[in-house]
């Protein structure tokens, strides 16, 4: 009995390593996002993370801040749904989960 408990506890352990490793190479990858024909841009990492957003001359001459206020919300949410994809793609490489959502995972 202790024995499968055992084997258990080490495939556990071998499937945490295999988790952080994910988000370790995750957070190594960027992907950028755009939004109003690339008035604003935005940088996000694996972790979430948001890197960097510009915003183009052209924004600050249409003197509109509900528009800027518009298209920086799209840019993220746009940046954080492309970064989300790194991670699922990154477990369906290590683990062969494809297309599964895993219940302890966000994504």
């Amino acid at each position: 009995m202790k024995r499968g408990f055992d084997q258990i506890l080490q495939q556990a352990r071998k499937i945490q390593e295999q988790f952080q490793k994910i988000e370790e190479e995750a957070a190594q990858k960027t992907v950028e996002a755009q939004s109003g024909g690339g008035m604003v841009t935005c940088v996000v990492n694996g972790k979430q993370e948001i890197l960097s957003i510009k915003i183009s001359d052209e924004i600050w001459e249409e003197r509109d801040k509900e528009l800027l206020e518009d298209l920086i919300v799209a840019a993220v949410n746009e940046g954080l749904k492309k970064s989300r994809e790194i991670i699922k793609e990154e477990i369906a490489r290590v683990t062969g989960f494809v297309g599964q959502k895993i219940p302890f995972f966000p994504f």
